[in-house]
């Protein structure tokens, strides 16, 4: 994994309900194989990751239902907007989501996809989806949390 984040001016899409859905137990930073017109839209900043997950099929890691829009000064050679995109992870780390997605009922989430140094990568979580009851203890710590901090602040 790299040591440097992503800062926001290369994010390019980002997926905000994955923290609240998910409780994310693990990340992963891939790299995207992806075709001209996808690196050219992507780089417009038109992508969503809201409905996308991560599968391993065939021992190797794919991006699904991901809506990457046609780019606008294609040709007839542009790419299919929700077509599967191929992950890039080494091979320890591919091993170990397959695992973890097989056997431990874990759900491939993907967070956000930005540009490091010129590559599109995707930082996605292995996680396990909240029902409504863990969401709201969740939102009950994090309000505590917060009035403590503020309190303390305060005194």
């Amino acid at each position: 994994m790299s040591k440097k984040k992503p800062t926001d001016a290369n994010v390019v899409a980002n997926n905000r309900r994955a923290g609240h859905d998910y409780e994310i137990t693990e990340e992963f930073e891939a790299g995207i194989q992806l075709q001209g017109t996808e690196v050219k839209s992507l780089r417009e900043g038109r992508a969503t990751i809201n409905e996308a997950y991560v599968t391993v099929k065939d021992g190797e890691a794919w991006l699904m239902n991901a809506n990457i829009p046609e780019y606008a000064f294609g040709n007839r050679e542009n790419h299919e907007p929700k077509r599967p995109r191929k992950l890039l992870l080494k091979r320890a780390e591919l091993e170990r989501i397959a695992r973890k997605l097989e056997a431990e009922g874990f759900t491939g989430v993907p967070m956000r996809i930005y540009f490091l140094r010129g590559w599109a990568k995707l930082r996605f979580g292995l996680g396990r989806g909240r029902k409504h009851y863990d969401k709201r203890q969740n939102e009950r710590t994090k309000q505590d949390r917060r009035e403590i901090r503020q309190a303390m602040r305060d005194y």
